[in-house]
């Protein structure tokens, strides 16, 4: 399976960087924006006249799921646990063995995401705490420069994800969020506009004026599995999830979460914050079954001071 790329070469050799959106097939954001650049980059006038290195843009990762308008494919796999992949095997499989292959190609890799339908994610730049110091150096100066609010370090333990064939092929490399709940933001897609552009202009592909530093939170922890969202804060049962907070809201341990309806005689069960933070992840979307996430809570205990 062949993925389609944008792949532009600038005027001078240098890095090779990789940009995917839509590994998920509702979270536009990043197709809009991976769009954005392609057009920046064709022109006229184009950036590629100033462009020191490669980079290769793939809007939309996974076609199928896309144009199903759902997260996954009709094989009902989630792309992104399902890397490497497998050239003979199922329609995301392939897609996966696809994107892997892109992956180990190049020097750095951004891969953009949102909370899909389901999901709203408070904007982030995140990155695995990779064992190798240079690797890790390079995805923290990443995701500072991509200049969202959130910036989190989370355990390099997770595998079948695309940051995970980026960590085994030593390839710096990031995912980022902004929202989701099946729209897509204007701001956030100039949010990753901008971001792709301050990542370029950190690793010396293009000159940028530097931005504004809008980063508040900087968060690295080490904690096994650390960075799965979908086992944070699970529904006790089927039902009607009702939110207690907002995104970013100021959260303490053991205060409500949010509450679940049954669906059988509407009772309420609270769900009560693991531990104190800021809300990151939040569940839009009302219905949710039993052991589905409802969202999660940043753990600032973890904040780093940048240096």
């Amino acid at each position: 399976m062949l993925l389609t790329c944008h792949k532009f070469t600038g005027h001078l050799d240098g890095p090779h960087l990789l940009v995917t959106g839509g590994v998920h097939g509702d979270e536009f954001e990043p197709i809009a924006a991976i769009r954005r650049l392609i057009e920046m980059f064709t022109g006229p006038p184009s950036l590629s006249t100033e462009l020191t290195g490669r980079v290769t843009f793939v809007p939309i990762v996974n076609e199928a799921a896309f144009l199903r308008g759902h997260r996954c494919a009709e094989d009902g796999l989630d792309l992104a646990r399902k890397c490497p992949g497998r050239a003979d095997g199922s329609v995301t499989e392939q897609t996966a063995h696809a994107l892997s292959e892109l992956i180990r190609q190049a020097d750095f890799y951004i891969d953009l995401h949102t909370g899909g339908t389901e999901l709203s994610v408070h904007p982030l730049a995140g990155y695995m705490l990779h064992e190798d110091p240079a690797v890790l150096a390079a995805q923290r100066r990443m995701a500072r420069a991509f200049d969202l609010p959130i910036v989190w370090g989370t355990a390099a333990n997770l595998d079948s994800r695309s940051l995970s064939v980026a960590r085994d092929a030593n390839v710096p490399a990031i995912y980022c969020e902004y929202l989701g709940s099946a729209t897509c933001s204007p701001e956030g897609v100039e949010a990753y506009v901008d971001g792709c552009l301050n990542v370029m202009a950190e690793l010396g592909m293009l000159a940028r004026e530097r931005m504004p530093n809008l980063v508040e939170h900087t968060v690295e922890d080490p904690r096994p599995a650390s960075g799965h969202m979908q086992v944070c804060h699970p529904s006790p049962v089927d039902g009607y999830f009702e939110p207690a907070k907002e995104l970013g809201d100021q959260i303490t341990k053991g205060e409500t979460f949010g509450m679940v309806y049954d669906l059988e005689q509407g009772k309420p069960h609270s769900i009560p914050s693991e531990h104190d933070g800021i809300v990151l992840v939040q569940r839009t979307f009302p219905r949710v079954r039993s052991g589905e996430s409802v969202g999660v809570v940043l753990d600032l205990s973890f904040a780093v001071t940048d240096d």
